[in-house]
């Protein structure tokens, strides 16, 4: 454990096994069998833990229904010395998880926090997905289909023009439902389907959305298990391909007025429209100014 002189204690941010038990590191070990306190999202899930562990220490309870009067009892033990391990059902807590709220309390009171790195499901997926890792979005669970449908349209909706690699997490009476908005936002990409990351049945599918929703739509394949969704990001070259290719088909005033319209200068505009045509900026200009050339792409 992180040795401070101080009465004040320490959040210590604990990341749990996503599914094989060996995953626990020596370090998570140790501390939740020394601090004095273990906050826990759901007690009876992180109790069978414990046990495999032999781990006595006192539980609390401490998840999304109670963070704001949890959190607040706990912030007062930290200040009065007790030494907190928070964890969560799997992975690392404060990851589309209430301890985010906690953390942001003993920040706003002085209170230290670390964390103990370790499992984390976003990243295991998206290492296994043979996507893009240089960048990379997560956006864990998106909002309610039925509860909240205008704010998953309006976050799908964003999303479509996000070039960076998309992390998901999906419940399995859910995915099929979340494939179908993703095609029906997107149209069609390539996306790796992660189920039950590092246990006995532990599948990774590189596939397309149209063929993973054809796929799961079957009744044999029914979802089981937690999944993953890593979405290829938005192609922007194949994009800008695709709608220089329509605004070639439009004659030079209206390419021109296309990008007016959108607050450029008019000798800003040119220069766009020369690139789209692959033209020189003098052509344009000249035959904006009724002079004629003989070529195809004016």
């Amino acid at each position: 454990m992180k040795d401070i002189s101080s009465e004040t204690g320490i959040l210590y941010l604990c990341a749990t096994p996503i599914g094989n038990m060996g995953d626990i590191t020596k370090r998570v070990e140790q501390t939740l069998r020394e601090v004095d306190l273990i906050a826990a999202e759901d007690t009876r899930n992180s109790q069978k833990l414990l046990n495999q562990l032999g781990i006595r220490t006192p539980m609390t309870s401490y998840h999304e229904h109670n963070q704001a009067e949890k959190g607040r009892e706990l912030i007062d033990k930290l200040k009065s010395g007790t030494h907190i391990a928070l964890i969560t059902d799997a992975g690392t807590p404060a990851i589309s998880d209430p301890g985010e709220m906690l953390v942001r309390m003993c920040m706003d009171a002085g209170i230290p926090v670390t964390s103990l790195p370790g499992p984390s499901a976003l990243i295991t997926a998206l290492t296994l997905s043979g996507m893009n890792t240089r960048r990379f979005v997560f956006e864990g669970f998106l909002p309610s289909a039925t509860d909240d449908r205008r704010n998953r349209r309006q976050v799908l909706d964003e999303l479509k023009r996000e070039v960076r690699t998309i992390i998901l997490y999906e419940a399995p009476h859910h995915l099929v439902r979340t494939l179908e908005d993703l095609y029906a936002t997107f149209g069609e990409r390539r996306i790796t389907v992660c189920r039950e990351l590092t246990k006995v049945f532990e599948e990774i599918i590189p596939t397309t959305l149209s063929a993973a929703i054809e796929f799961y739509s079957e009744k044999r394949n029914a979802p089981r298990g937690e999944f993953v969704l890593v979405v290829e990001g938005f192609d922007r070259l194949a994009f800008r391909r695709e709608q220089q290719e329509e605004l070639r088909e439009l004659d030079l005033d209206e390419h021109m007025r296309f990008y007016e319209d959108q607050g450029y200068t008019r000798k800003e505009a040119m220069k766009k429209v020369a690139a789209d045509r692959g033209l020189g900026k003098s052509r344009i200009y000249g035959q904006l100014n009724g002079k004629q050339f003989d070529d195809p792409k004016l």
